[in-house]
């Protein structure tokens, strides 16, 4: 699991997603797609983002949900927890990675 959110973290546009979902949880793919270009200027198809996103989720990081005909994103701190956990305070009880 550690190995999946190091590979989802090592890319730099997937981070700039994360810090949107930060900023404001639960977006749709569209919103995603807008705040990248207008933020950061990052000109990628919403199908380049929508892998990006499924990176994120398989590495646990973001969390999608349908409410009729939209999706939306959500982020996901555990795994940042967990990994946090496991080097500042190893003798936290938890889950080690």
């Amino acid at each position: 699991m550690a190995e999946d959110v190091f590979k989802a973290l090592a890319d730099p546009t997937r981070r700039h997603i994360l810090d949107e979902l930060t900023e404001r949880d639960g977006q749709t793919l569209f919103e995603i797609c807008a705040r990248l270009v207008t933020k950061h200027g990052l000109k990628l198809s919403r199908q380049a983002i929508s892998q990006h996103l499924a990176v994120l989720e398989s590495a646990g990081l973001v969390h999608s949900r349908r409410q009729g005909r939209y999706k939306f994103h959500d982020l996901n701190t555990e795994p940042l927890e967990c990994i946090v956990t496991r080097w500042l305070r190893p003798d936290a009880p938890g889950e080690h990675l």
